[in-house]
């Protein structure tokens, strides 16, 4: 099996880099999405658009993605001669992936307050975390790129 994950390296390693950018895509757009959200009525039909949009977007996009970018990094990671233990920059991407993997957390529990009209955050909150998840992508790829 080891040989033949090594022989495919290259094809793991695409797969996990669309895989990212998929996630991605979702983690910048969800809570831009909640921003507009917060300015809805709950039980409107804009509302339940919102919640429906919000709801096929983190479960048939982003947590589909978040699991391949976590398997084929996982696997790319379990090859010999990938991954110096040791080093800083190793240890800052996990600490960031698993960041982001908090944050679409986050991103759940708050897309099932609003689906259920309990939301208690307001726009200018939703504005500074959609931030969070540009820091992180930022960090990773500086992390794994240059490996200070």
């Amino acid at each position: 099996m080891m040989v033949f994950l090594q022989d495919h390296f290259t094809w793991i390693l695409a797969l996990h880099i669309m895989a990212f950018i998929s996630w991605m895509a979702g983690l910048f757009y969800l809570p831009r999405l909640f921003v507009y959200h917060t300015q809805l009525e709950h039980g409107s039909r804009e509302d339940k658009r919102f919640a429906l949009m919000e709801r096929r977007l983190y479960k048939q996009i982003m947590t589909p993605a978040m699991i391949v970018t976590f398997v084929t990094g996982i696997t790319m990671a379990s090859l010999p001669h990938i991954v110096d233990w040791h080093s800083f920059w190793w240890w800052s991407k996990v600490i960031s992936v698993l960041a982001l993997g908090a944050f679409q957390g986050a991103c759940g529990m708050w897309r099932r307050l609003f689906e259920q009209g309990k939301n208690s955050h307001n726009e200018r909150f939703y504005r500074i975390i959609n931030e969070v998840p540009t820091i992180l992508m930022m960090i990773i790829v500086i992390m794994i790129v240059v490996r200070p």
